[in-house]
């Protein structure tokens, strides 16, 4: 009955709901993504200085990657392109594309209707703009009600159950262990609030993703050559006419949505939690920080695991087995085995930083309550 619903919602409701009021966002603002792509890295730049004693709108981005760049980059992607073929990567950029334009507007509210919170700093998101804006509290309450269930519980155990069954694959390690080790080394971070779930991420954050993303390029590079015959061959998958992948272009569009929406969270309602704890000179300055964000997610990082998984030669059509498996042995195929310990190293501090992204919008939901 829960793969019936989850089916329906996941690959009919969410499909249209995501994409369709992405495009929507995209066409009222006159393509907002674009116009101001260049100013996004102005705008980055400017946010690494904040104001004494409140959250920069960087450390606002740091928490918002820790839990955008998480699980669904590695395994996501791998479960992606296994299930959907290389198409499944295209449907992912078109997503994050028009999510992106949902994430400024989203980001941009959470900063409008943002409360201090007593201790000198902000609290916000989707409960607190559709109560304050809409005048809709039960929708607020109900909204809140849904994020503390997914995020405080749902995901972080999805998030822990990726990483110790990777550990256990490239360490023998028994789960029970590094998930006891997991909780004691959150719990550690926890205690000091916001700030010090900041201060974690902007020193795990930049590290996890640089050297990830400096992995993978070696990779991609080592194989330039094949890397323009490879995005030609995504372009051709997403619509059906590549005839290795002919027969997965439904799967490729619903796969590509479903785990691009996964990674990037463009439009769930989760970066405004984080978004609204930044202190900018305008709200819009947060949106086009955390449209930035997408951008960096997806179209930089998820392409990056894409492209390993095509480039290593491990990957076959039809290949079975799951995504994190699928990454390590791609790895692995091109640098040996240090490759798998790499993957497992860096989905440990990808979903140990996301874990603490979603205890913070678990506590914001309960907050809020």
């Amino acid at each position: 009955m829960l793969e019936v619903i989850n089916d329906f919602l996941s690959g009919k409701v969410l499909i249209v709901l995501i994409v369709g009021l992405g495009t929507y966002f995209t066409l009222r603002s006159r393509f907002v993504q674009f116009r101001h792509f260049g100013h996004m890295f102005s705008v980055f730049k400017d946010s690494i200085r904040g104001t004494a004693g409140q959250l920069s709108s960087f450390q606002a981005l740091m928490l918002s990657l820790a839990g955008r760049v998480g699980a669904g980059n590695i395994a996501g992607v791998g479960l992606a392109v296994t299930l959907g073929g290389p198409g499944a990567v295209f449907w992912m950029w078109v997503t994050a594309l028009v999510g992106m334009s949902s994430s400024f507007f989203e980001c941009t509210l959470a900063q409008v209707y943002k409360r201090a919170d007593g201790d000198g700093l902000y609290r916000g998101g989707p409960s607190y703009y559709i109560q304050h804006g809409l005048k809709l509290r039960w929708m607020a309450l109900t909204f809140a009600v849904l994020l503390l269930v997914t995020y405080g519980f749902a995901f972080n155990g999805l998030q822990a159950f990726t990483v110790t069954h990777s550990l256990e694959n490239a360490f023998d390690l028994p789960v029970q262990y590094t998930g006891i080790g997991l909780a004691v080394l959150l719990g550690l971070v926890f205690i000091g609030g916001i700030k010090r779930i900041a201060s974690v991420s902007d020193l795990l954050v930049p590290v996890k993703t640089l050297a990830y993303i400096a992995v993978t390029c070696y990779v991609i590079i080592s194989q330039i050559e094949l890397v323009p015959d490879m995005l030609v061959t995504i372009v051709k998958s997403a619509f059906g006419l590549e005839p290795a992948f002919a027969g997965l272009l439904g799967s490729a569009i619903v796969m590509g949505v479903k785990r691009g929406v996964f990674a990037n969270e463009a439009g769930l309602g989760s970066a405004p939690n984080v978004a609204a704890v930044a202190a900018v000179k305008h709200p819009a300055a947060q949106g086009v920080v955390q449209a930035f964000s997408v951008f960096l997610d997806t179209f930089v990082i998820c392409t990056c695991t894409a492209l390993l998984i095509l480039l290593s030669g491990f990957y076959t059509p039809g290949f079975e087995g799951d995504g994190i498996v699928l990454t390590q042995n791609s790895l692995a195929a091109v640098v040996g085995e240090w490759g798998r310990v790499f993957i497992s190293v860096a989905l440990s501090l990808f979903v140990f930083t996301c874990i603490l992204y979603n205890y913070y919008l678990g506590e914001n939901a309960l907050q809020f309550l």
